[in-house]
């Protein structure tokens, strides 16, 4: 028998993991999202191009938000509206700090 046989199935991946990713990023506006951030190295990071739960800050405010794959590249950081007034930028071009501190799915 392989080794590969005996092996079993892949261990299970217990919520919510820790992220340490930070980066500066301007807001974007365009048709799916009112205003996101693209989060860079995100696919890599991740390990993985689908939708992705986390929780973090940006500019110092927490938030949670679900981070949309853009298909081919980096995911995006959808802002609602309330972290838009908290952290007072909304224009596309602002920058803003971004932390991703946990993954929650």
């Amino acid at each position: 028998m392989s080794s590969a046989a005996r092996a079993g199935p892949p261990p299970v991946t217990t919520y919510p993991q820790p992220l340490d990713v930070v980066f500066t990023a301007p807001i974007e506006k365009d048709g799916a999202f009112a205003t996101f951030v693209t989060v860079p190295g995100s696919a890599e990071a991740l390990g993985t191009r689908r939708p992705v739960k986390v929780g973090g800050t940006i500019d110092g405010h927490e938030f949670a938000a679900t981070l949309m794959p853009s298909g081919a590249g980096p995911h995006w950081l959808p802002l609602r509206a309330a972290l838009c007034t908290a952290t007072g930028k909304s224009r596309a071009g602002e920058q803003v700090t971004v932390e991703l501190r946990q993954r929650f799915s």
